[in-house]
């Protein structure tokens, strides 16, 4: 068994049965391992390059219809929660504000930074009819081009929330977004971490498709936009790499079942919460 197997194996014991998840990840291998066919490099440089062009593409055909707010996050985070003092927050990756808007109103002691390479999604956030300047900033910025601290503060966050947005890096960039965030967060400040892990049911389908495979554990999607998926140790690594101490990093395994078509998927997560040392 591989390091990843074997750590999600771990993570996963006191979840789900043992018997489910040895069949989960012995499927998903045997589909991933098939998959040895990359995309040429023409057209990894493009997908990479062109990636801000496709998300705005995306929120063109989408607005703000795609996704749906996130109310979930201040249960698996509990510091955004915290209304015993007044916080700042940024979130890298905001989209069209499914997560900063839900925030905001239920907390009332949190201010939010937000950000999104997608000029589009942000002029969105702006034109919310929620977005209000003296609780929320919206900018548009590349966590791999562009430096934070040309809008926050260095050294003045609590906390800075990666949901779902990491995965759209490129890997070989992605120790400079996380050498970005270090920046603005203050010492003792997390990153609140959640994002697509290995043998994820969307992983096996990029697999099978056979004509999505940029890189190892780096997918392309239909519309051009990226698609990386986490082991633990690999996140753990590009954290502590750039100066981070891991508080927690585990897998979260989510059964969702379609009941029209009988269909059970199987969605793995890599969350995780890091911290800006003292």
């Amino acid at each position: 068994m591989s390091e990843e197997s074997s750590e999600a194996q771990r993570r996963f014991d006191n979840d789900i049965p043992k018997e489910h998840l040895d069949n989960l990840i012995q499927r998903a291998q045997e589909v991933i391992s098939k998959d040895n066919v990359e995309i040429p490099d023409f057209w990894k440089a493009k997908y990479k390059k062109e990636a801000s062009k496709n998300w705005d593409r995306f929120y063109k055909r989408n607005t703000t219809k795609f996704f749906k707010d996130r109310h979930w996050t201040d249960r698996e985070f509990k510091e955004l929660a915290d209304q015993t003092k007044e916080q700042r927050c940024l979130e890298v990756g905001c989209g069209v504000g499914n997560f900063v808007f839900p925030l905001l109103a239920d907390n009332p002691k949190l201010f939010m930074y937000a950000c999104d390479f997608s000029k589009r999604a942000i002029e969105l956030v702006k034109t919310n009819e929620k977005y209000d300047e003296t609780r929320c900033k919206a900018f548009v910025c590349d966590l791999t081009e562009d430096q934070l601290t040309d809008n926050i503060p260095e050294n003045s966050l609590d906390l800075v929330s990666a949901i779902f947005v990491f995965s759209a890096i490129p890997p070989e960039k992605m120790h400079i977004a996380v050498r970005n965030i270090y920046r603005v967060l203050k010492p003792g400040g997390c990153v609140l971490f959640r994002d697509y892990g290995i043998y994820d049911e969307a992983q096996i389908k990029f697999s099978a498709a056979t004509d999505k495979r940029l890189g190892d554990n780096l997918y392309v999607r239909q519309d051009g936009t990226l698609s990386y998926f986490f082991s633990t140790v690999d996140l753990r690594n590009r954290f502590e790499n750039e100066g981070f101490s891991t508080l927690n990093c585990q897998y979260v395994y989510r059964e969702t079942i379609n009941r029209g078509r009988e269909l059970r998927v199987d969605r793995i997560f890599a969350q995780a919460k890091f911290q800006k040392p003292l």
